[in-house]
């Protein structure tokens, strides 16, 4: 199967997520954060940077689990670029 190559928009609200996830993660640990979540810190490293634009459902619902996130604020990165309209 092939991966079409992600838009703008998607990437964009790549983007948008990990800086939600970042300021909501605040002062707390990396490390401890992405092994709270069952995820590893590389993989929460490359969410927050943007560098990984479309993680999985279930690996956002782990860290907005741990960080005390409704899920509603996070679609709201979605919802801002008609992405969630389309998907």
């Amino acid at each position: 199967m092939v991966r079409l190559p992600l838009t703008p928009a998607q990437v964009e609200a790549g983007r948008r997520l990990g800086t939600r996830l970042r300021a909501a993660r605040a002062d707390r640990d990396l490390t401890e954060t992405a092994a709270a979540a069952g995820i590893s810190p590389e993989t929460l490293r490359k969410i927050e940077t943007g560098r990984l634009p479309t993680p999985a459902f279930g690996t956002i619902v782990s860290v907005a689990a741990v960080l005390n996130i409704p899920l509603e604020d996070l679609a709201d990165a979605w919802r801002s670029t008609g992405l969630a309209e389309s998907a």
